[in-house]
């Protein structure tokens, strides 16, 4: 907290005697004094702002004080700046209790003491001081409040940065930089960032970070820091007030970097937003890793390789949902047996490990009943029987197809699971096959006999590719249409084109895709 001593003081009065004797008062007692000399200068001077207290003559030339009290007292921005009455003539109790009624916090009649105009001064001030910092340590903890919502909504370290950047600033009311390390001892993975944002309503900037190598203790603290440690910003002073958090030993802190008046009168909400960020950076880091392992898993349950098949383009593609860290039950599946290939794509309901389980089962389920020699559709029927049997209430989607790559002949199965997408001579058209999904008693139709001529391409996906919660499914399968009938000529390209315009991040659901080509 500022003390009096530093505050900025308006005498008013337009007696140049009287108002140079209360000016050299006050001077004398420490305080930085300014001077106007009517009604209306006063009120255009304390509209500047950084008047601290007025000291205010009830009789002026061009309007009475009271009337000066009361539209000082009228702007919301102003109100809460003190007033001291000071007059000679206005001096009986009914004048001190309008000026009182009207505006001021404190009413000295003349003749005036220098000591008792001093001390009441200081009272006044030290009421006002005391306010304004209420005030904005209040308005402090509701925009806190209000950071700690977006750092923990945020879905990456860059965007949690950010945000928690740009409540600094608006917090502190000036520039902030707020910094985090996720890249733990013995491990490369993580990111080392820094956001920056020079004013309240500027634009975060995000960079790298080459984190400090400062041992900092478990805990959290605020400290003044040489402004050429935080070189992200022009702050306005040689010293840079920084809250630093670390929850454990083994993980490394944030920082949260403002103007050094933060460490006057609001160090404790400083202390309490890098707390906040560093709890929401732990749970980022947390989530991070929670993926990380999942999406090893979820890779190691599907196909590690896919196979050379002479006068065919193959090429799969696998993308996590970015909602969620949970294991899924997509799978695709592309091999070769006796001579024919086999390929499949899939869906069990559910995120979570075991709808992983249930995927594998099923996928080396179906490999195991193609290797017997059963046509597509008899091999849904076993894997059916299989989920009936030994997962009942489990359910799957799959379409699952051979090809004879001499002929390009196809013969197709579907259970319940979106229909591929055939592209022939830039027209794309869906192969439909409607039949019940596994895991229920229900009767099947024989397998689809189809034609995959030379160039044309056969696209099979899962729905995180089509499906958005927003829109109906329809409208995704059209866009599907649209962007598959042109085939780029390296279907690796074509298959990333496909990811690009249909899987428009944050992605809601796992996203399987199947592309092959004949090319002769």
């Amino acid at each position: 907290m500022e003390h009096p001593e530093s505050a900025t003081v308006l005498v008013v009065d337009d007696s140049d005697a009287k108002r140079y004797l209360l000016v050299r008062w006050l001077t004398r007692a420490g305080l930085t004094v300014v001077e106007a000399d009517s009604g209306a200068a006063a009120l255009d001077r304390v509209g500047r702002g950084d008047i601290d207290l007025v000291v205010l003559d009830v009789r002026l030339g061009d309007m009475s004080g009271f009337e000066v009290a009361e539209q000082i007292k009228a702007h919301p921005a102003l109100a809460a700046t003190p007033i001291i009455h000071v007059s000679a003539h206005a001096v009986d109790v009914a004048d001190r209790a309008q000026g009182l009624t009207r505006g001021a916090d404190a009413y000295l009649a003349e003749p005036i003491e220098p000591d008792e105009l001093i001390a009441t001064a200081h009272a006044v001030l030290r009421y006002y001081r005391a306010r304004r910092h209420a005030e904005t340590l209040a308005a402090g903890l509701t925009r806190l409040a209000e950071t700690t919502v977006a750092v923990n909504s945020a879905r990456t370290l860059a965007e949690l940065l950010t945000a928690a950047a740009l409540g600094a600033a608006e917090i502190f009311g000036s520039g902030a930089v707020v910094a985090a390390d996720t890249v733990t001892a013995g491990s490369s993975a993580g990111a080392r960032l820094v956001a920056a944002v020079p004013e309240p309503t500027g634009t975060a900037m995000v960079r790298e970070w080459p984190a400090s190598a400062a041992v900092v203790p478990v805990g959290a603290l605020v400290r003044a820091d040489p402004r050429t440690q935080w070189p992200q910003l022009d702050w306005p002073t040689d010293d840079v007030a920084v809250g630093t958090a670390r929850l454990r030993d083994d993980r490394p802190p944030v920082h949260v970097a403002v103007p050094a008046a933060a460490l006057r009168e609001q160090a404790d909400v400083l202390r309490l937003l890098v707390q906040s960020v560093a709890a929401a950076v732990e749970a980022q880091r947390t989530y991070d890793e929670e993926h990380r392992i999942a999406l090893t898993l979820q890779r190691s349950l599907l196909p590690q390789r896919i196979p050379t098949v002479p006068g065919y383009d193959l090429t799969v593609r696998y993308v996590p949902a970015s909602a969620q860290t949970e294991v899924g039950g997509d799978f695709y599946e592309l091999t070769m047996i006796d001579g024919q290939l086999l390929a499949a794509i899939g869906d069990v309901t559910g995120h979570s490990l075991y709808a992983a389980t249930v995927m594998a089962e099923l996928r080396h389920a179906v490999r195991a009943y193609a290797v017997e020699g059963h046509p597509p559709g008899a091999v849904l029927e076993k894997a059916n029987q299989l989920l009936l049997t030994l997962l009942p209430g489990e359910l799957a989607t799959i379409c699952l197809l051979t090809i004879d790559p001499a002929t390009g002949r196809i013969r197709l199965a579907n259970a319940g699971h979106l229909p591929p997408v055939l592209v022939i001579d830039g027209a794309a058209t869906f192969v439909d096959h409607p039949a019940p999904l596994l895991g229920i008693h229900a009767p099947r139709p024989g397998d689809l006999d189809l034609f995959l001529p030379p160039g044309g391409t056969l696209v099979l996906y899962t729905d995180g590719l089509v499906e958005r919660r927003t829109r109906d499914i329809d409208h995704g399968l059209a866009d599907l249409a649209t962007a598959a009938r042109l085939v780029d000529e390296d279907l690796e390209t074509y298959a990333d084109r496909l990811l690009m315009t249909l899987a428009v991040p944050p992605v809601g659901d796992d996203i399987a895709v199947v592309a092959l080509r004949r090319n002769r």
